[in-house]
């Protein structure tokens, strides 16, 4: 038989707070993670398209001054 003043505890506060915590800091991580990656992503993009016109260029003049000749 249960004693009337047994409570049953279907959570533990402490439980829920601590992973309604870490959560948050993941969440906050993640977001952070991702930012750095676009950032990084943009920069190589841009080296990529600098790199391409340059070559672009060169052969383009390399074209012309062959072609004045």
């Amino acid at each position: 038989m249960k004693k009337g003043s047994q409570d049953t505890k279907l959570f533990d506060s402490d439980d829920v707070i601590k992973n309604n915590l870490s959560t948050e800091k993941i969440k906050t991580t993640d977001v952070n993670i991702l930012l750095n990656r676009v950032k990084l992503d943009e920069k190589i993009y841009l080296k990529k398209k600098l790199i391409f016109l340059t070559l672009l260029v060169s052969i383009i003049i390399t074209f012309v001054i062959f072609a004045l000749n």
